[in-house]
């Protein structure tokens, strides 16, 4: 569904992501871990179409993606939930909703449904934006991703500067997610959440990937948890 093959990516003249490769297949759960400045959120900016690759290939549905505008890469079917989360603090939740919905190839994502998945933002929908709390931002960043109808979720540290509680309710929002078979590339710092919601992991340090394997794989490399990850 989504392949990068040797991925480079600069700010200016610094050279971030220096080769990166990885996959997510059709309904799988793929975690991009690593240190901050490891070039994480850069993939996804990638992606996305806010750094083109140089050089460096990004391909989504057979579609050779790189160096789309980001409406483009959006209407192409990835649902991004960026690390700052995005939201329009001056619209109230249902407008934030409503205003970047699109039906997408089967429409699953509606109004209704996504109120279904976050009730809280239900109880909130006459709210503006920023009169939510941090957790409940986060609620809406996801559900204003699913509007779209995307058939691949990008996430970037959707767990940061959360309480656990409220990680916990995104954990299982994740799980419900994953379990419907929507595929899901996550960018994560939250160790013990990306175990439990990945079907396979890629690891960063210094922009380039330095393990790819299941979470067994993962948990069975001390080496690589204490070098990479500090555990």
């Amino acid at each position: 569904m989504l392949t990068l093959e040797n991925v480079h990516a600069y700010y200016g003249d610094s050279h971030i992501l220096q080769g990166v490769s990885l996959e997510v297949g059709r309904g799988e759960v793929v975690c991009l871990l690593g240190r901050n400045g490891a070039g994480k959120t850069t993939t996804g900016l990638a992606i996305m179409g806010y750094l083109p690759p140089r050089p460096g290939q990004i391909r989504f549905e057979g579609h050779d993606i790189g160096g789309w505008a980001p409406h483009r890469v959006s209407r192409a079917g990835i649902g991004f939930v960026p690390q700052e989360r995005g939201i329009f603090p001056s619209l109230t939740v249902r407008e934030n909703l409503v205003t970047t919905s699109r039906r997408g190839q089967n429409g699953r994502w509606t109004l209704t449904a996504v109120y279904e998945l976050f009730p809280r933002l239900r109880e909130r929908e006459r709210n503006l934006g920023f009169q939510l709390s941090g957790g409940e931002q986060q609620m809406l960043s996801i559900a204003r991703a699913l509007m779209l109808n995307p058939s691949l979720l990008l996430l970037d540290e959707p767990s940061e500067g959360l309480a656990p509680l409220i990680v916990r309710e995104i954990i299982e929002v994740l799980l419900k997610l994953k379990r419907e078979g929507l595929a899901v590339l996550l960018i994560e710092q939250n160790l013990r959440a990306a175990l439990e919601l990945g079907d396979r992991h890629y690891l960063l340090s210094k922009g380039e990937v330095c393990f790819r394997g299941t979470r067994a794989e993962l948990e069975g490399n001390e080496q690589v948890m204490r070098d990479y990850l500090s555990i």
